[in-house]
């Protein structure tokens, strides 16, 4: 049970001068070390491009676009592989489960690794392992030998690349943009990772439909290559610094112990504790593009490969706009969070009844700018609540929820889809969104002065002191 703050430290905080409970809702969670919301005469695009002012971000952040794109045309290639081979339901599932188990077995110990070692050097190690996987599935196709098992293999591979990847590259944001700009670089992120969405099944789709899956795999393949020189390039004497424990002690941790102490920080946060909250539940439930898209396409709407890219391009696209908007701002809200929540739910509903394709088209378009509203806020949010010596711990348990749970949710997508109708399986997942947002928003009424004092670590030192060479 959390323990009630002091009162004395209660009314000291600006936020309990709110005499409406859902005013706390609104209050931003501001990036320390930022500057006071001032009158500024700085265009709008000059504050929603900011972090790439940095030359390393910008070198991130154009070789992972492009990068982003092939995994993406990889992603809906395939998905029309696997049904190619199977007309299975269950084995789409199958692949998704796959992909993503290896997050669920190995993130966290990744997240203790991330908070070790170089993030860039380690980063390349995973992409290149991730190029690999590519070209190797390119060859199988193009042979003519490919099986059903090697999918699965090779899905595999790739889900442990991203297992080790993902909360080191989390991580590594804040070291290419420093704190002040973190809101920013997250939001860009987001767009860049939908922006990739939007472009990438869209050439994937003509891809496939004029030289087939193996032209897919192939270009996903080399389009690991800007990002790897991007990586190579960066002057790393530009890296921003981070905190180190306050309380190290002079013996080493073990990996496990070091685990617990991330976890306990994460359980014991409440700040920290309600994205963990919400991310599980949507996570697991919600984020299953990969399979409910292809079924929806095949089995409810009747198209073909280019309108599989076109209903993955719609999510991108109202992404893209919702991280843009997002980019604007210097600080997370958590009404933006929980709006975002809610809103995916509805229209993860509105998209269950749907059989029409552009109405589809239309609702996964504002799905998309739910979705990015929700996911790019949460993870401000519990970067800021984290201290950096613990956030590649703590970023590893976010992706476990948000990523790590896709196979139980993939799967249960694909069982769903088999015996209760693909438009009954999307329906339940919706309703099970709208109980996380329910239960997310009880405990934040519950815990509210916890909530806020807990919504930021102290700074020690200025968010734009550099790590000398």
């Amino acid at each position: 049970m959390i323990g009630r703050i002091p009162e004395r430290m209660a009314r000291a905080l600006p936020w309990r001068q709110a005499r409406d409970p859902t005013a706390d809702l609104d209050a931003a969670v501001p990036s320390p070390g930022a500057p006071q919301p001032s009158v500024s005469a700085e265009p709008v695009t000059s504050q929603t491009f900011r972090a790439l002012r940095n030359r390393n971000y910008r070198l991130y952040y154009f070789g992972q676009t492009i990068s982003l794109s092939g995994t993406w045309m990889q992603t809906i290639a395939q998905a029309w592989l696997v049904l190619q081979i199977t007309n299975s339901k269950i084995a789409l599932g199958t692949v998704t489960m796959l992909q993503f188990l290896p997050i669920t077995i190995f993130v966290l110990f990744a997240g203790v690794i991330a908070d070790r070692v170089p993030k860039r050097n380690f980063i390349l190690v995973t992409q290149a392992l991730a190029m690999s996987q590519a070209f190797v599935l390119a060859v199988l196709v193009w042979s003519g030998h490919v099986q059903l098992w090697h999918v699965y293999v090779l899905a595999f591979t790739l889900g442990l690349a991203n297992a080790f990847e993902q909360p080191t590259r989390q991580a590594f944001v804040v070291e290419m943009v420093g704190k002040e700009d973190l809101m920013n670089a997250v939001a860009l992120n987001s767009g860049m990772f939908n922006g990739a969405r939007l472009i990438g099944p869209a050439i994937g789709g003509f891809v496939i439909a004029t030289v087939g899956v193996k032209g897919a795999f192939l270009l996903n393949g080399i389009s690991f290559v800007p990002v790897i020189a991007g990586l190579l390039m960066m002057d790393t004497s530009k890296f921003y610094a981070t905190n180190a424990n306050p309380n190290a002690s002079t013996e080493p941790m073990s990996a496990i112990a070091e685990l617990r102490e991330g976890l306990r920080y994460a359980f014991h946060t409440p700040a920290a504790l309600l994205i963990i909250i919400l991310v599980a539940i949507i996570g697991t439930f919600g984020y299953n593009f990969t399979v409910m898209l292809p079924l929806l396409d095949r089995y409810v709407l009747g198209g073909g490969s280019v309108a599989l890219g076109f209903l993955t391009a719609a999510v991108g696209l109202g992404a893209l706009i919702s991280a843009l908007s997002l980019a604007s701002r210097k600080s997370a809200s958590r009404s933006t969070m929980f709006v975002g929540g809610a809103g995916f739910a509805l229209l993860l509903g509105a998209v269950a009844v749907s059989q029409w394709l552009v109405v589809t088209l239309v609702f996964l378009l504002l799905l998309g700018i739910a979705n990015t509203a929700f996911a790019a806020t949460a993870n401000t949010t519990l970067q800021l609540a984290t201290p950096d010596h613990l956030r590649g711990r703590v970023m590893s348990l976010y992706m476990l929820l948000f990523a790590g749970s896709t196979p139980i949710g993939g799967y249960l997508t694909g069982v769903m889809a088999e015996h209760l109708g693909v438009s009954t399986a999307i329906g339940i997942e919706a309703a099970l969104c709208a109980v996380g947002v329910a239960t997310g928003l009880l405990y934040f009424f519950s815990h509210r002065a916890q909530v806020i004092a807990t919504a930021d670590v102290p700074v020690g030192r200025p968010a734009n002191e550099r790590v000398t060479a």
